[in-house]
């Protein structure tokens, strides 16, 4: 028999719960791996996965990387993340909305959610109601922190994947680069506008055929297969989609010397760190690059500063990044290695 404990994702979580409705037909997975240095917080995902150990696999993935991601940010918060397993048809309903606000709040403030892929600022305003462990919520003042935090995530990557171009390609703007994003998604768009904005060059795929065009029209890009995107030749393979995409093969086909994008668990394993580094690809570990969203959802929940201190911890994104890649210069290892390494010792698991 194998127990949860011996899956090869489940890395000491601290606590994993199994959450089922029968009345809502809510089935979820909330897994929090650490609560070092606060409580484990990190976004719940709405998905439909082919099988349930796919989803306690993403779940355990996620959860330990929001560990890593609070702890590199700098924030007062351990690690944690929810999956709420979808039908097929992806039925969304107040009232399994609610039953998930209910299994929240029975924890008691020990995981606190916000939105991740499938989950909306309606959904978080719906999970309120039930339980006070959420961020991710609207303002109603304009100096208040708060609402989405996509836009915070593709500030943060786009502040980074500048710091990896100036890096590997010794250009100061994104004038001329090409960078090719996989995913058309709230991140991607965000992320796509900044990048045209400085003359980036921007070849876009997602599966969505109606949203993948309209953001190729407003940046002036191109439309790429799904298929291509990661094989392209370009200056930058920004993934801002699902995770696991780099591996042996997909690794093996880049075009791009530099991987900077928002998606979490972007190598489907450790080794393809090295991968990279073999072929001599500059990677951005992604919960280092995509922190910007949990540091506004943290300033939010925390009550610990405005609109300048997030702007502050965004900020501070390229250095980490940097620090990490003189490291990894230093050291030999890969820059995930040498970011797992920094975050561990952080959260007390060195």
């Amino acid at each position: 028999m194998t127990f949860i404990w011996d899956r090869p994702n489940f890395d000491a979580h601290e606590a994993v719960h199994i959450v089922t409705d029968p009345a809502s037909g809510l089935r979820a997975i909330i897994a929090m791996h650490s609560t070092h240095l606060g409580p484990a917080a990190g976004g719940t995902r709405f998905w439909h996965y082919a099988d349930d150990g796919d989803a306690m696999t993403d779940v355990l993935r996620l959860s330990r990387g929001m560990s890593y991601k609070n702890a590199m940010a700098g924030l007062p918060l351990g690690g944690g993340k929810a999956v709420i397993l979808a039908d097929a048809a992806k039925t969304k309903t107040p009232e399994l909305l609610a039953a998930f606000g209910r299994a929240v709040d029975r924890l008691g403030g020990n995981y606190v959610t916000a939105e991740d892929v499938g989950m909306s600022v309606s959904d978080m305003i719906a999970i309120s109601r039930e339980t006070d462990f959420v961020a991710g919520l609207p303002v109603d003042d304009a100096g208040e922190v708060g609402g989405d935090p996509g836009p915070h995530t593709a500030l943060g990557v786009f502040l980074g994947l500048k710091a990896a171009v100036k890096r590997k390609l010794g250009r100061d703007t994104l004038d001329g680069v090409h960078v090719a994003l996989q995913g058309a998604g709230s991140v991607a768009s965000h992320l796509a506008r900044h990048c045209a904005g400085e003359g980036a060059r921007i070849s876009v795929a997602d599966i969505d055929a109606a949203k993948v065009e309209a953001l190729a029209a407003e940046v002036g890009g191109t439309v790429v297969d799904p298929a291509e995107i990661l094989s392209i030749e370009a200056d930058v393979l920004s993934p801002c989609a699902l995770g696991a995409i780099l591996n042996e093969e997909s690794i093996a086909a880049l075009n791009a010397p530099i991987i900077a994008g928002a998606a979490n668990n972007q190598l489907a394993r450790p080794e393809d760190g090295q991968r990279l580094v073999a072929r001599d690809i500059l990677y951005a570990p992604d919960y280092v690059i995509n922190a910007g969203g949990i540091i506004n959802v943290s300033t939010e929940y925390l009550d610990d500063g405005g609109h300048e201190l997030v702007r502050q911890r965004i900020d501070a994104i390229p250095g980490r990044l940097d620090r990490i890649w003189d490291e990894s210069d230093a050291s030999g290892r890969d820059p995930a290695a040498v970011a797992d390494s920094m975050a561990q010792r952080l959260i007390g698991r060195a």
